[in-house]
């Protein structure tokens, strides 16, 4: 099994971070590329050439490899949001269609669908959270309605944001295919952690940061773009997004039409001294320790919590149903005022969740952080 990897971060043994759902801190090799990458920004005459193109491919590699995908089929953005307002741009949702949304899923995957709705006229359907946890017999039974009107698109996060229900996302690809429609992944919470390959899958989109699972900074994300929808209009027009002839600093547009990949999306202004080599360093981390070792080692963290926890008054998701990465727990009558706060307060950090409690370890946790965490949640309890 994969070691804890907190010598690699800058963690004190005084701290007991479990939110990587939310942020992940940076890696010391992390921190170190960005402090020479201001400094490279500070000189910029001190620059080769081809520094930016480089910085870039290596980011879009590095991102392929996660999920299996030609490099050419990632396109480097700044959010989910953006991805999914690229792929609205790209699909047309038929009049009268269904898209299929997860309630409470996150905005971005979702807000999208909403707002395009009345314009476009189809409509978007909710799948209810799940008394049982189940998410995924709930997406399919919302897609195989019977009587209803055909689906679309389906946008749905692969593991669940606020609960940590995981999704069997070939299975709903398997179900939208037979009715030939689109599937939108948002793997926020999945990407580098869980199986995903985009060869054996076939979706239309698949979108990641890399601020959270893969230990990488903010606004740096990426968008896989099925090849039969490499045709579309991006959202800006660049002039790498083309076929351009250049001569100097000019540049003249002999040719208009596009390049004939997904880097047609990448961005405008993609060149990131800062950010770019951060983002690939993250995402090549996880790489070299593998997705198996990855959740072997996160799933044995949360299944000691979720197992040391029995016996409190508190309620734990079926393991069958929830991401082996990340735990959620309920409380009778709501999590309990203060509770965050207070685990806070004793070095321990956890999130809320609508009115849940989530717990989200990562490589640089350990044996120790698991049970610190249930003594300190526990002694909380019976002091309440």
């Amino acid at each position: 099994m994969l070691a804890s990897q907190r010598e690699l971060f800058e963690m004190p043994r005084r701290v007991c971070y479990l939110n990587a759902a939310s942020y992940s801190p940076l890696p010391l090799r992390t921190q170190e590329a960005g402090r020479a990458a201001v400094g490279r920004k500070a000189t910029p005459w001190t620059l080769k050439p081809s520094f930016a193109g480089e910085q870039y491919e290596r980011a879009r590699v590095a991102a392929a490899r996660l999920i299996n995908a030609d490099p050419f089929d990632v396109a480097l953005i700044p959010s989910v949001g953006y991805g999914v307002a690229t792929a609205a741009k790209i699909v047309t949702i038929a009049r009268g269609a269904r898209v299929i949304v997860l309630e409470n899923d996150h905005s971005s995957p979702v807000l999208e669908w909403r707002l395009r709705a009345a314009a476009q006229g189809f409509t978007v359907e909710t799948v209810n959270r799940p008394d049982d946890g189940d998410w995924t017999s709930a997406v399919l039974a919302i897609i195989e309605r019977p009587g209803a009107p055909p689906v679309g698109l389906a946008s749905i996060s692969s593991v669940h944001w606020s609960d940590g229900g995981v999704i069997d996302i070939e299975a709903v690809r398997a179900a939208l295919k037979r009715q030939g429609a689109a599937f939108l992944v948002d793997a926020t919470q999945s990407a580098g952690v869980l199986p995903l390959d985009v060869q054996r899958l076939d979706p239309d989109f698949v979108i990641f940061p890399t601020y959270k699972w893969l230990l990488g900074p903010y606004g740096r994300a990426f968008l896989y773009v099925s090849k039969r929808h490499q045709g579309g209009v991006p959202l800006e027009q660049t002039s790498y997004g083309r076929r351009d002839v250049r001569a100097e600093n000019a540049i003249y547009f002999a040719d208009l039409r596009y390049v004939p990949d997904a880097r047609r999306f990448d961005m405008g202004e993609r060149d990131h001294f800062i950010s770019m080599e951060m983002a690939s360093i993250g995402m090549e981390m996880m790489v070299e320790w593998g997705q198996v070792a990855v959740v072997q080692r996160l799933s044995m963290l949360t299944e000691r919590i979720a197992q040391e926890l029995r016996g409190l008054s508190l309620s734990v998701p079926d393991r069958a149903f929830r991401a082996p990465h990340i735990l959620s727990l309920g409380f009778r009558g709501g999590l309990p005022s203060g509770m965050i706060d207070g685990l806070a307060s004793d070095g321990v950090y956890v999130a809320a969740r609508l009115g849940r409690m989530r717990i989200a370890p990562h490589v640089y946790n350990d044996e120790v952080d698991a049970d610190r965490f249930v003594a300190a949640l526990a002694r909380r309890l019976k002091a309440g």
